[in-house]
């Protein structure tokens, strides 16, 4: 199935019923009176948040949504039937907002949670709510009232622990396949994930985190490189970066810190809530390297970007990919402690029967494939 992140969505809720104008005319009653009914109440368009559903791609050929009307009122004080609402299921973790103004509707970070988008009409009055002592024979009823209609935008943001950031080619992908069941596409060339992936990380039976991979990010995605800012939304939602470093092999020529600062520089330019989240530095690839150049390579980083977390591993073979997925979960851990509010209820949601992260990470994988450690 195509992932779609992105949708834009017309939705008229149902009109309520009109009331009705009419008296009671029976054999042997004389003096019937009033008996309209009141009109149905029309249908309102309702979001659900599903977590069975990872993407947007039945509102992208799927753009107008109609609740219908409700029924008029009838004789014989019957009232009219409502009209049943619209049930829009959209994954966990969309942001609706108003084309028209801007303003957020609904964030749908539960799984089912229910929001009323548009609601339906109310129904009008029959004639008989207008009877009185002085006005026994009303023939006033109200009209149903219209419901609401809106354009809406449809935005999906993933729900993660961790995201994943990096140059094309850096090893996320292979450094998610290392440490969860998730399996994204690895090659040996450029821009091989072309959607986000989510994986699940167990360190034990009684923990876990959500990570994500998201395309490769480079120098000038602003301007629209590559695959420019279009994925980045995906990451606002985490309490992690972690940002991949190919350091391997190692070229005078590879300006390895300017393209980390170039990448910070990008998430400065798309949000500066994004740019300013913690952000550890991954040195991947180092099983490829001598003691020597692992040495300057972490002296290199440490003299550059001052004191900031770093990790040496290799995704390929496992190492150093257990101790930091121990750090991740330590990270977490403290920062729950430190603000108890946080939920976590709709990140449990994406929890499945994964395997717990095993003492070697990776072992699963065909490490015979020489084209893993180019990725």
């Amino acid at each position: 199935m195509k992932f779609i992140d992105e949708a834009l969505i017309q939705i008229h809720a149902g009109k309520g019923g009109d009331g009705s104008a009419s008296f009671r005319r029976e054999k042997y009653v004389p003096r019937g009176g009033p008996d309209g009914g009141d009109g149905g109440r029309g249908g309102s368009v309702i979001a659900v948040a599903d977590r069975n559903i990872n993407t947007l791609v039945d509102y992208r050929f799927a753009r107008i949504h109609r609740a219908k009307s409700g029924e008029s009122g009838r004789g014989s004080d019957c009232n009219g039937r409502g009209a049943p609402d619209v049930m829009l299921r959209m994954p966990v973790g969309t942001l609706i907002r108003e084309v028209e103004t801007g303003a957020i509707v609904a964030d749908l970070t539960q799984h089912g949670q229910q929001v009323i988008l548009a609601q339906g009409g109310q129904g009008g009055l029959g004639n008989l709510h207008f009877k009185s002592s002085t006005n026994r024979a009303p023939r006033q009823f109200t009209k149903g009232e219209a419901g609401e209609e809106k354009e809406l935008q449809l935005e999906l943001k993933v729900l993660a622990d961790i995201g994943l950031l990096g140059y094309p080619n850096a090893g996320k992908s292979t450094f998610i396949r290392a440490v969860s069941a998730a399996r994204p596409k690895v090659a040996d060339y450029p821009f091989t994930t072309l959607q986000p992936h989510l994986g699940v990380v167990r360190v034990d039976d009684a923990r876990s985190f959500v990570i994500a991979d998201i395309p490769g990010l480079i120098e000038g995605a602003a301007e629209g490189a590559g695959l420019g800012h279009q994925f980045l939304r995906h990451l606002t939602r985490t309490r992690l970066l972690l940002h991949l470093v190919d350091c391997a092999p190692l070229d005078e020529e590879i300006d390895l810190v300017g393209q980390a600062q170039a990448l910070s520089n990008e998430l400065l330019k798309y949000d500066g809530a994004l740019h300013a989240k913690p952000r550890w530095i991954l040195l991947n690839k180092m099983d490829m390297l001598s003691e020597e150049a692992r040495s300057e390579v972490r002296a290199l980083f440490e003299q550059s970007l001052g004191p900031r977390q770093f990790f040496e591993l290799s995704a390929l073979t496992g190492e150093g990919c257990r101790e930091l997925c121990f750090a991740i979960m330590g990270y977490l851990q403290e920062m729950k402690a430190q603000n108890p509010e946080i939920d976590e209820s709709a990140r449990d949601d994406l929890i499945s029967d994964t395997p717990v992260l095993g003492a070697e990470p990776g072992l699963d994988q065909d490490t015979s494939n020489s084209s893993e450690s180019k990725k």
